[in-house]
């Protein structure tokens, strides 16, 4: 079936909607990063959500990145997403292993811990938009709709799921965010709440094969809806060595040169551990560009 997400509204015009299945991304990101079940239950929702978002920018070029920063064992998260829902992600301790919550459930809160959400769209204007919450559950679900309801007075409800299978693989990761149009009227919000409070949750939905239409019949059953359009997900990290190079000039002349005592130096992008080595030759070619750069400043 492949990932992807589907956008919608509610015809009375008191929500919309857009949900996504996000198995095969959140199983890639496992693969590249090594990661035990709390990390990639942790990595795995922030990319979904940073996907959805990424579904919601406006202009081609755009892209957001939402970061967690945490104060136990995991520190920080990073998902970024542009307009087509190319999504990478970073997770700082992907070997995390803590234990079960009491209700058998992986503790995400109890790993991340207190700290802060940070949501940060690049528009191409000389500035980015930066926006950030504290963390109240560290869980990633409940903390973006805080963040929407606090950093951009955005009532929306949020659901993130990552569902680990025995063998560590992905069984099934998804997820929805439905906004609150300005004008909702309250029985629509409260016969909505209750239908979110009976569904399964969302990951258990997409293992057993629903697909992001079903759930949509699921969750507003007893409303009209229209799907507006879809778009795939995918995971691809737009490293190169080009940037790569770029990175290492930014360090500086000093910097540079006190790396040729080293054979070749070799850089790991961290989103997708793609390496690029870089020797000697290449070191003293980029010495010169920093004092070219000089030159004409």
């Amino acid at each position: 079936m492949g990932d992807y997400i589907i956008r919608g509204i509610e015809e009375g015009g008191n929500f919309r909607f857009f949900i996504a299945t996000t198995t095969e991304l959140v199983e890639g990101l496992r693969k590249i990063h090594n990661a035990t079940p709390t990390s990639i239950a942790a990595l795995g929702r922030t990319a979904t959500a940073t996907a959805i978002m990424g579904y919601m920018l406006k202009n081609e070029k755009d892209k957001i990145s939402l970061q967690i920063k945490g104060e136990n064992e995991i520190k920080t998260i990073i998902a970024i997403s542009n307009s087509e829902c190319e999504v990478k992600g970073y997770i700082s301790n992907p070997a995390v292993d803590i234990p079960l919550r009491e209700d058998g459930k992986l503790d995400v809160g109890g790993a991340v811990g207190p700290g802060m959400m940070i949501l940060v769209r690049d528009m191409g204007l000389k500035e980015p938009y930066i926006g950030q919450s504290e963390l109240v559950t560290s869980e990633i679900g409940e903390d973006l709709a805080n963040y929407f309801v606090r950093s951009e007075q955005q009532p929306s409800a949020v659901a993130l799921g990552v569902l680990v299978d025995r063998d560590y693989s992905i069984k099934g990761a998804g997820g929805y965010i439905i906004q609150v149009m300005p004008d909702a009227e309250e029985e629509a919000i409260s016969k909505l709440e209750q239908n979110l409070s009976k569904v399964d949750p969302i990951s258990k939905m997409i293992s057993e094969g629903l697909a992001p239409e079903d759930i949509m019949n699921k969750v507003f059953e007893g409303f009209e809806t229209k799907i507006m359009d879809r778009k795939d997900v995918s995971l691809k990290c737009d490293c190169s060595r080009e940037k790569m190079e770029s990175i290492m000039i930014s360090l500086g002349e000093e910097e540079l040169k006190s790396m040729l005592d080293e054979k070749e130096v070799e850089i790991v992008c961290h989103f997708c551990n793609e390496k690029y080595v870089f020797e000697k030759p290449e070191l003293n070619s980029m010495i010169d560009e920093i004092g070219r750069q000089k030159s004409v400043d």
